[in-house]
């Protein structure tokens, strides 16, 4: 537990940052890479939901809008080191948000949470406080009985006691755990934002490169027929074609991102059913069984 408060800080602190939108660079610092702050407002209500996941710039303020044909124009899909890291600061935060997430939201606890609520439930039940007949019952009247039954009233009620206390402690765990789930939800879609624009700017400047640059190129090779016209219309198309790749690659990595979301969110409401279960159990099962 005190492994995943520790993740869990660490996310909550990342989410913290400064950075009011994503930045995007074309010379990534992979060894430390700051995750950007979230929006005052949602990014989107679900990335699954979003266009069903389609590409586009509805989620993007103005400003970003900006930023994006900004960063398209300053994108060189000759420069081949560029192109290979293009986009790799965000897709290697992708990937240590992700195992962080995993570290932090196992779900090893809430078997034991669910086995103490019906050892609860067990011992309420296994506790009956009716008269006992036959034989036995027979010599057991007045004084004796009545000390039998308290003596077993506080045998049963230091027992549920004790697993309440336990209780308790895995009810503060868990609400910890649904605030910080929803801080990764938040930092999640953060990130599936900073790739959508990494997608969005790449796409803009292959276009441009595609309708403008290389078809000029390849007119040109038509018109002179000489060798090394269609060779330098080809390297432009093979690396236009490489460009493309690494695209298809980042579209992969916000996949993940858009399939994450629900996966926090089913974490985060089983464990909240959880917290409803030990709330119930403490304010009002207990207390109606001690009543009877």
């Amino acid at each position: 537990n005190a492994r995943r408060q520790q993740k869990g800080l660490k996310l909550m602190e990342t989410s913290n940052a400064s950075q009011a939108t994503p930045e995007l660079t074309l010379t990534p610092t992979l060894d430390d890479v700051p995750a950007p702050a979230l929006d005052a407002q949602p990014l989107s209500p679900e990335p699954a939901q979003a266009n069903g996941g389609a590409l586009d710039d509805s989620m993007l303020t103005d400003d970003e809008k900006q930023m994006v044909a900004s960063f398209a124009n300053q994108i060189d899909v000759r420069d081949s080191v560029a192109i290979m890291q293009y986009g790799a600061g965000a897709q290697k935060k992708m990937a240590d948000f992700s195992e962080s997430a995993l570290a932090s939201v196992r779900t090893k606890d809430l078997g034991e949470v669910g086995g103490l609520i019906t050892d609860v439930v067990t011992e309420l039940r296994g506790f009956d406080a009716a008269e006992e007949k036959g034989l036995f019952g027979f010599f057991k009247r007045g004084a004796n009985k009545i000390e039998s039954l308290r003596t077993r009233y506080d045998k049963a009620e230091a027992n549920v006691n004790k697993i309440v206390e336990a209780l308790k402690g895995h009810q503060m765990t868990l609400m910890k755990d649904a605030a910080m789930l929803d801080q990764m939800y938040e930092l999640n879609l953060t990130y599936f934002k900073e790739l959508t624009m990494y997608l969005l700017a790449g796409r803009k400047k292959l276009a441009q490169v595609r309708e403008g640059e290389l078809a000029e190129l390849v007119e040109h090779a038509r018109a002179t027929g000489r060798a090394e016209d269609a060779q330098a219309a080809q390297d432009l198309e093979a690396m236009c074609t490489r460009f493309e790749k690494k695209l298809g690659d980042l579209d992969l990595t916000r996949t993940i991102a858009m399939q994450t979301a629900p996966q926090i969110r089913l974490v985060q409401n089983n464990e909240i059913t959880l917290v409803e279960k030990i709330q119930t159990t403490i304010v009002n099962t207990i207390p109606l069984w001690k009543s009877q």
